[in-house]
Parts: C-alpha cells; structure tokens; sequence
C-alpha cells in the first residue's frame, strides 16, 4: 500500500489514477495514525511553498512525516512542491522547510528578453547523474512532464540523481537514502512516470 499524503495541495486523484494502472493500490489520507503505519508515501503538491508548510502543520503531519523520514526511514517520494519541502528553504516564501537534503529551492533566472517563459511547463529531458534503482541510467532519454517556477539548488552534489535544462542546467531530481525527490509529474509522464513508480513501489 502507497500512502499519497492529502494537505489540501494538488490533484491527487491523478497520482492515484496512475498507480492504479501500474497495478498498486493506493490511499489519499490526512489521518496521522494511518501516515504513521504507511510503507511507502508520496507528498505530493502544487502551489506555494509556505502555503505548503502551514497545511501539513495545521494538520499535525509536519512531524509525522519527519519521524517517518529521518527515524523509521520509510522511503518517501516528493512531486513537485513535495519534493521543494523537502530542502531547508525557498526564495518563494519566508517558512523553513524539512531540510532532509543539502539544497534550497530557488527561482529561474532568467535572462532579460529571452522568450523563456516562468513557469516552465511542458515536456523536458531528464538525465540521470548517477547509478539509481528510481530512474534506471541507460542510452535512452527520458522525457517527463513539468510545471513550475522554481528548482532544486544542491550544496551536496552526491544527492543529485537528474539533472534538466531550461535556460540552464538545474536538477530536476534527487536522492538520498530513502528521500527521493522530483521536480517533474510522473503522474503526467505516460510510460516513463509509470515506469519511476513502479520502480519506487518495487525497489525502495
């Protein structure tokens, strides 16, 4: 059972959708004594970073989940703003994140004139950095689905598992011990998401 963490942020339902398909029952649940029994979780999440933060505090999982995360060490899958909480701040907001990875969620840079658009969305290459059972390094390029405004900066470079490029090369994914994050919505990324779930539901 996948436990997927409901803090009133995102569509759930697709994230849902897509491990039905790939064969895995799933739960949408807020309650603290079920996310405590979870295996697996996901925290998912769209919008803003401190709006974020509040939502899972006023519901009592801030420190569920960072139990969960740095003592029982259940593997735990971020998406999106779910995977920005997991870094110790953002230049969107005033409130500290989890700071269960070496990095800190920052805006895109870009250049004055240049017809790159923030957010960024649409489908972009993710190349993988390292050996990882979530996304397999192979020949083929993955391509995955995104939507945002903001990235990844990582301080410890080991942590870094994929990396994109808008304008820039930014990291779009990561990985440390049981802490997997990614910027893009494999829920969106037809065969290659549902490949990476079934590779968290499989391999951690």
């Amino acid at each position: 059972m996948v436990t997927i963490i409901d803090y009133k942020v995102g569509n759930l339902g697709s994230i849902k959708n897509m491990l039905k398909k790939v064969g895995q029952q799933s739960i949408i649940t807020s309650n603290l004594a079920e996310v405590e029994s979870a295996e697996k979780i996901i925290l998912p999440g769209v919008g803003s970073f401190d709006n974020g933060v509040r939502n899972l505090k006023e519901a009592g999982l801030w420190d569920v989940l960072d139990k969960k995360v740095l003592h029982d060490k259940t593997p735990i899958l971020g998406i999106c703003l779910g995977a920005q909480l997991m870094t110790s701040r953002s230049e969107e907001g005033k409130e500290a994140g989890f700071g269960w990875v070496d990095a800190e969620t920052v805006k895109f840079n870009i250049e004055a004139g240049s017809k790159l658009k923030v957010p960024s969305m649409g489908w972009n290459d993710v190349l993988v950095q390292k050996d990882s059972n979530l996304i397999i390094k192979d020949n083929e390029i993955q391509r995955f689905y995104f939507v945002h405004a903001y990235h990844f900066r990582f301080h410890d470079q080991t942590q870094i598992l994929a990396e994109s490029q808008y304008a820039y090369p930014f990291t779009s994914a990561f990985e440390k011990d049981n802490i997997l994050g990614v910027q893009f919505h494999p829920e969106k990324s037809h065969r290659y998401g549902m490949q990476l779930l079934r590779n968290f539901i499989a391999k951690y």
